[in-house]
């Protein structure tokens, strides 16, 4: 390879990387798969949220008062031990959540989601089934990634606003004219109409101000750092949006916003990979998991048999348990070796979903299960994540069709997520 045809390809690998948010559909499927699990998690233990993480939790409040002094992590309910403070913690929770599931306004809700997450985890850490630990970091670093691109009310509103251009099938997101905003927080145009962001903004920095007055934000330094440099980030592209919005500070934070998503994308990836890998090599380190029984165990166990029928039909097969059990640990140990090869890349991918969902059936884990299928989606293919967009649309177009739409008819706001084919290039590692 010639010095000038390197050159052309470090110069387009970097032009690629500053200039476009990579995998807006695997960073959306993200977004709505880890706000999805955790808003579920939270439904279901509503009426148990005082003995697990409130004031009748058995890790009372004073007790976790002292694990915080000395693990020095950051939660919100140990800014008051009373019961309106931390229902309202649960609230914020609950309802961001939803609003990071539907995507509105993803660059703040992120944030709280974030918040929700660490207080009620940091809180009583010795409750979860595993998939916390997931969500746990997962939480962190969607406040990172411009997740809202695509398949949320912000994609929505910049589209209704007049937002042109097209998501390419490599889920990379194109280069956008100089009225709109890039994270589909809206067109720059239409900044002054924007209320609800500068006051979450506002409401926000007071809450950040007195928390770092008071020493709220726990023992590190990162904690702190991370939220003030968010806030003052999101103010500053606010204001450069409103002020100068063909600027060269515009394309300055575009550049660093594009950077920070992609860079977190890669760190998302590599966690997953780190977490099969690392699974799957202790795994054969132990004899139960050599000699093929180490699956027949766990099925005889009471507290992870929602199904005993289900269990003793597979635990009677000794031939089944040996399979599943071997073949565990070989789709864990190989997934990580043939995310270069996208034909086997997407076996082993649907092969580990499966082995989720049947966590989740015999073993009485959907939590657990659902933030690793959400995890996992890092690596879809993008050509199947625009398909199953379409038939979601579709079938919303079928249901709603009864109030004057035509099946079939596609809104403008949907054109807008709709994939450019581009014959030029191949897959990447997220699609």
């Amino acid at each position: 390879m010639s010095t000038s045809t390197f050159d052309r390809k470090l110069a387009r690998g970097i032009q690629r990387v500053t200039s476009s948010a990579l995998g807006p559909y695997q960073s959306a499927v993200i977004r709505i798969g880890f706000s999805t699990t955790y808003l579920l998690f939270l439904l279901r233990e509503l009426p148990h949220r005082h003995q697990m993480y409130g004031p009748d939790a058995p890790w009372r409040w004073d007790m976790a008062q002292q694990l915080i002094a000395g693990n020095r992590a950051f939660t919100t309910l140990m800014w008051s031990d009373s019961t309106v403070w931390f229902e309202v913690v649960y609230a914020v929770a609950l309802l961001s959540a939803v609003l990071l599931m539907v995507g509105w306004h993803t660059r703040a809700t992120s944030v709280l989601f974030m918040v929700g997450v660490l207080s009620l985890q940091n809180r009583s850490i010795f409750m979860g089934d595993g998939g916390d630990n997931v969500i746990h970091l997962m939480a962190i670093y969607l406040v990172l990634t411009r997740c809202g691109q695509v398949w949320s009310l912000d994609a929505r509103r910049a589209a209704r606003a007049g937002r042109p251009g097209r998501v390419s099938r490599l889920g990379r997101a194109p280069a956008l004219p100089a009225d709109v905003d890039a994270d589909c927080d809206g067109p720059r145009r239409s900044v002054r109409g924007d209320v609800a962001g500068p006051v979450l903004w506002v409401v926000l920095g007071l809450f950040l101000m007195v928390a770092t007055v008071t020493d709220g934000l726990g023992g590190t330094l990162w904690l702190p750092v991370l939220f003030w440099l968010l806030w003052v980030g999101h103010g500053a592209w606010w204001v450069v949006n409103r002020r100068a919005p063909d600027s060269e500070a515009r394309t300055l934070l575009d550049v660093i916003a594009n950077l920070a998503h992609n860079a977190t994308l890669v760190v998302i990836a590599a966690e997953v990979c780190v977490i099969y890998a690392t699974a799957g090599w202790y795994k054969i380190q132990g004899s139960r998991w050599q000699d093929g029984t180490a699956l027949y165990y766990p099925l005889k166990l009471d507290y992870f048999t929602p199904w005993p029928g289900l269990s003793d039909i597979l635990a009677s097969s000794g031939v089944m348990v040996m399979l599943l059990t071997y073949g565990t640990v070989i789709v864990q140990v190989a997934f990580p070796f043939t995310l270069f090869n996208r034909r086997v890349k997407n076996v082993l991918l649907v092969a580990m979903m499966c082995e989720h969902v049947g966590i989740a059936l015999l073993l009485g884990l959907p939590f657990f299960s659902m933030a690793m299928i959400a995890a996992d989606s890092v690596f879809l293919p993008t050509v199947f994540l625009v398909w199953l967009g379409g038939r979601v649309t579709l079938g919303r177009e079928l249901l709603f069709s009864r109030r004057g739409r035509v099946p079939g008819q596609r809104r403008a706001a949907d054109d807008e997520e709709a994939p450019q084919r581009s014959d030029e290039e191949g897959h990447t590692l997220v699609g």
